[in-house]
């Protein structure tokens, strides 16, 4: 084992996770002595940015016998609706039971980097971090993030993630330790009297008092430390607004206090991004969670499209390669 982060996890090598129709066709082949030379064409039923190919391509690296070849699109870049994405031409039975995985891993991460390119392009320039993980199983959460820095996010909120994207972790002081201490300057005080100097000084500020309000209380208390506020303001009290943020603004700079920075949190869309921006709401940076995390997976298709040099195809589909000058040889 490497210890990459894309390596391939036990479950998805004995195949515990694959369609069990797979593992049956790999065992009925092997008793009857089959196993061709085959070549496999992957493609999207849909556009979009494709990600996840790294942990493809560390599978069958560990997978796939010398003398095989595999040629994919590169991490990040945008697909078109049945662009082949990868190409894998191999004995079958060296990469049969791996298709559930390698579909599996394209079509979730695909969506996920999509659905973040949306909030980047609406954005534009503003930083957009990914705070879904909350939202997501565990065992995929930093897949998610990774996804999301993929598809443009700044960074995301679990270590692991954003070690895969080669970004540093994001992540403020949360709700619950603010009403541990009683007082957001307090837990405030107390995180920057203990948080390495590398860690920024960014503090909620929506927990007790009006935020502009809180803002300024930390501010007056941290001064120059400071660097932003976050604001996320739950559905119940009308959620962040433009005119919130404009206030808030509005009310640490005539304090004296431009140098710090405002972030904005809870049910962000492209939609929302686009209206802050265009109500000139100045807001330093967004963080982006369900709307990441909720976006459908972009199903992907594994067909054969040769066996043993011979193009052959199911019905509804042509025989033979697919030309795609875009592929590049990874195996």
């Amino acid at each position: 084992m490497s210890g990459s982060p894309f390596e391939p996890a036990e479950h998805v090598l004995s195949g515990d996770s694959s369609d069990v129709y797979f593992l049956r066709t790999r065992e009925v082949m092997e008793r009857d002595g089959l196993n061709p030379r085959v070549t496999m064409e992957v493609f999207p039923s849909g556009a979009g940015i494709l990600c996840g190919m790294q942990e493809v391509e560390a599978l069958l690296r560990k997978v796939l016998p010398p003398g095989s070849e595999a040629w994919g699109l590169a991490e990040g870049q945008p697909f078109q609706t049945k662009e082949v994405a990868l190409r894998i031409t191999a004995p079958y039975q060296s990469f049969a039971i791996y298709e559930t995985a390698i579909l599996g891993t394209l079509a979730h991460e695909s969506g996920w980097a999509t659905a973040t390119r949306r909030c980047v392009d609406a954005a534009d320039g503003i930083p957009v971090v990914s705070f879904g993980a909350r939202h997501v199983h565990p065992l995929v959460a930093p897949y998610m993030d990774y996804a999301a820095i993929v598809g443009g996010c700044a960074s995301g909120s679990t270590p692991m993630g954003a070690r895969m994207g080669g970004a540093v972790p994001s992540g403020t002081i949360p709700h619950a330790m603010i009403l541990c201490f009683g007082d957001t300057v307090e837990a405030a005080v107390a995180f920057e009297k203990h948080m390495p100097p590398d860690v920024p000084r960014i503090v909620l500020v929506d927990t007790f008092l009006d935020e502009p309000q809180e803002a300024l209380r930390v501010a007056e208390t941290l001064g120059e430390r400071l660097q932003g506020v976050r604001l996320d303001t739950p559905g119940e009290r009308g959620g962040v607004t433009p005119e919130l943020v404009k206030e808030a603004r509005a009310r640490l700079d005539l304090a004296g206090f431009s140098h710090v920075r405002i972030f904005v949190s809870g049910g962000i869309t492209p939609e929302r991004i686009r209206e802050f921006i265009e109500e000139g709401a100045r807001v330093d940076g967004f963080g982006v969670g369900s709307y990441i995390t909720s976006a459908s997976p972009i199903d992907f298709t594994g067909d054969l499209k040769e066996i043993e040099g011979k193009p052959v195809a199911k019905r509804g589909r042509l025989p033979g390669l697919t030309a795609n000058p875009r592929l590049q040889r990874l195996i």
